[in-house]
């Protein structure tokens, strides 16, 4: 009876963590939830974001991937919205990458984000 129970508290301890892990991507591959530092004011989506650490959130309207950035820990937080393209990746990321562009005067651009663990990326 002794072995039944741990068994069965075994199987149960696995299931939760199969759940959590699934629960942490959604039907596209990305997680609904990411965080981001940036080191230096940067363009996404028409808005100037400064420097600071932001919550990235995946969110649909309609057909239209959404990503939209919080600044945290700020008392007057900034705040981006920006459509996005899904873009495939062949295995899931092995770690996070933001690749930029310059505009004309000379500021950076998100162009590109992947997360790690993600099996698709972000592109704007």
């Amino acid at each position: 009876m002794r072995l039944f129970r741990t068994v069965a508290i075994f199987i149960m301890c696995v299931l939760a963590c199969s759940v959590f892990a699934a629960a942490k991507q959604n039907q596209f591959g990305v997680a609904d939830k990411r965080n981001l530092e940036l080191f230096v004011p940067t363009w996404v989506g028409g808005v100037l974001l400064p420097v600071g650490d932001y919550v990235v959130l995946h969110t649909m309207e309609g057909q239209d991937h959404i990503m939209v950035f919080k600044q945290i820990n700020k008392s007057k937080a900034a705040e981006a919205r920006v459509k996005c393209q899904l873009v495939p990746l062949a295995k899931a990321a092995p770690g996070d990458e933001q690749i930029f562009t310059v505009n004309p005067a000379n500021e950076r651009v998100l162009h590109t984000l992947v997360f790690k663990g993600d099996s698709a990326q972000h592109v704007f």
